[in-house]
């Protein structure tokens, strides 16, 4: 049993209150910050995102799940000494040109964050040479996009085509993802990996590291 269960639950369930309280608890009781974040809030959000891709926790709890998680993490931040807490790699997300949905995107962005990723998140209608832009001037790890209409779809061919072109592409594990996209259709144009919501993609990126 985790020292830390209670802390875990209390994400899970979005008591935001509750989690506030445990964390400054636990600061001024001597416990080192960087197993409060390990060990309490990313441990709960992992769980989180499993059973997310289980069916057993919807989008409404997920995201009040990671909300309440941000709001521990803020009490941490200024007790985390720079350096201590090794990030689990950088990733850009964004939703691709032509395409304005971001419901999916944002929760994912934050589902990553909250298991320790840097995200950078370029937003909606993100042009090709913007994604490879990011991906380049952030030394990314994985970038991850999102089409949420059959019709902006192509712009993820034309995206890995330009990261092709500016010798980014075996540099950057590309995941995709979005009601219209299909692990088919990730294999088809040539992406890393396809993601089916935002559980399956903490796993996906996860498993790029090992």
């Amino acid at each position: 049993m985790s020292g830390f269960d209670e802390l875990q639950v209390a994400v899970e369930r979005g008591e935001r209150e509750a989690v506030v309280s445990m964390v400054k608890d636990a600061l001024d009781g001597g416990t080192d910050p960087a197993d409060i974040l390990n060990d309490g809030l990313i441990a709960a959000m992992q769980a989180v995102g499993e059973k997310m891709e289980e069916g057993d926790m919807f989008i409404p709890e997920v995201l009040r799940a990671a909300k309440t998680m941000q709001a521990g993490l803020e009490i941490l931040e200024p007790h985390l000494v720079e350096g201590t807490v090794e990030s689990a790699g950088k990733v850009v997300v964004g939703t691709v040109k032509g395409d304005l949905h971001d419901i999916g995107k944002n929760l994912v962005g934050m589902m990553l964050t909250s298991a320790g990723f840097d995200v950078v998140d370029l937003g909606t209608d993100v042009a090709p040479e913007d994604f490879v832009e990011a991906v380049d001037s952030n030394e990314a790890d994985i970038l991850g996009m999102s089409a949420l209409l059959t019709t902006t779809m192509p712009m993820m061919i034309e995206t890995l085509a330009a990261l092709e072109s500016n010798s980014r592409r075996d540099k950057v594990k590309v995941m995709i993802g979005g009601a219209p996209v299909s692990r088919g259709y990730a294999e088809e144009i040539g992406a890393d990996a396809y993601a089916s919501d935002a559980g399956a993609a903490i796993k996906t990126a996860e498993g790029f590291k090992s």
